[in-house]
């Protein structure tokens, strides 16, 4: 009998129940299965004014709150807009992105291959190999904290983390215009559950987190006929995702309330924000960590242009511990530590052995 890793694309995500953290009872195959699956085109995906918490006094924090929070309530996804990014800063990072991966070799790329580093997978994963579980058609590389030179540590050596000079710091500064967005972003939702806004501040002032550089190349006859698809159907291991919105779609949301897929296309400029398993964990499950994928485009001629995208997973530190938070309901979860709640979850994409705990 074949294991679940080894389907595939043939595998559903209840295959994987059992390294999950939070309630999960949603069932869906990984990738798309095309003329089967069904698609919501009526659900919109909320848009939250973040202008409102950055320029519109106390009246406006709690305006934004409330529209942060029933989005994420709702479906866990919603469109940041008035955020305040140079959306120019967003278009030069794709084109650094296509060079990233088009002009360094194989070869360099590999002296950085993936490795675990407190709770995260960290570097390089080739083509088809971001998961054990299923081919996806992309190239990815995460850079956590330590690979930034944010803190002016002076034993930093950008060599450590990149291949080329020169990436680091661009990309620094589209982390560092993000990091400014955490805060606001918990504070609101904290405002929304009725809780001490302040709870996390601590907790997510130089936090962790996971940038991701995604780059999805033109799709080949071969892997278009397998049934691949670009990235597996999954839920993030975080609190929130903070992902500027793309050029070439194929972003799907599940609607877990009628079991349909949304596909997401925000405007050019703004910020697609979900909530992840740290979220849901801490929220009593009032907040989901809601099921996405990446597909292959509508439009079959799409497939010839690469896709890129540039997704940051903002964590909290190994050592934090993961509580219910008050005002949420009898908790439905003990408290646990964060890299044993991390790394049990991510078993399913890198193996058991993954979660075992690393020597300090």
């Amino acid at each position: 009998m074949k294991s679940a890793q080894d389907k595939g694309v043939e595998a559903v995500n209840q295959e994987f129940k059992k390294y999950e953290q939070v309630n999960k009872n949603q069932t869906y195959h990984l990738s798309e299965k095309e003329g089967k699956e069904q698609f919501d085109e009526e659900y919109e995906i909320k848009t939250s004014d973040m202008s409102l918490y950055l320029h519109g006094g106390e009246k406006g924090k709690k305006e934004f709150a409330r529209q942060l929070g029933e989005a994420m309530r709702g479906i866990g996804f919603t469109i940041l807009s008035g955020h305040g990014i140079d959306p120019s800063l967003y278009k030069e990072a794709e084109k650094k992105i296509a060079e990233f991966f088009e002009t360094t070799t194989r070869e360099e790329r590999m002296k950085f291959h993936a490795k675990r580093v407190g709770s995260v997978n960290q570097g390089y994963f080739p083509m088809k190999e971001t998961t054990i579980i299923h081919p996806d058609l992309v190239e990815g590389w995460v850079f956590c904290r330590r690979a930034f030179n944010m803190d002016n540590d002076p034993n930093y050596k950008e060599s450590d983390f990149w291949p080329r000079p020169g990436y680091e710091p661009f990309f620094r500064k589209i982390v560092l215009e993000h990091e400014k967005l955490i805060l606001p972003i918990m504070q609101s939702i904290l405002t929304y559950l009725g809780c001490d806004p302040t709870l996390y501040d601590n907790k997510l002032t130089g936090t962790n987190f996971g940038f991701r550089l995604n780059y999805y190349p033109a799709i080949s006859k071969e892997d278009d006929e397998s049934g691949a698809g670009r990235m597996l159907g999954h839920e993030d291991v975080d609190l929130f995702t903070i992902l500027p919105a793309q050029s070439v779609d194929g972003l799907q949301v599940l609607n877990r309330e009628n079991m349909k897929w949304i596909r997401l296309k925000a405007p050019e400029g703004a910020i697609i924000l979900n909530t992840g398993d740290y979220m849901q964990r801490i929220t009593n499950d009032l907040l989901p960590s809601t099921t996405h994928r990446v597909s292959k485009p509508i439009n079959k001629k799409m497939n010839n242009t690469p896709r890129i995208s540039l997704p940051m997973a903002v964590y909290v530190w190994e050592d934090e511990i993961l509580e219910v938070l008050p005002n949420t309901g009898t908790p439905k979860y003990d408290p646990i530590r964060a890299e044993e709640f991390h790394t049990k979850i991510t078993s399913k994409y890198y193996g058991d052995d993954y979660s075992k705990p690393k020597n300090k």
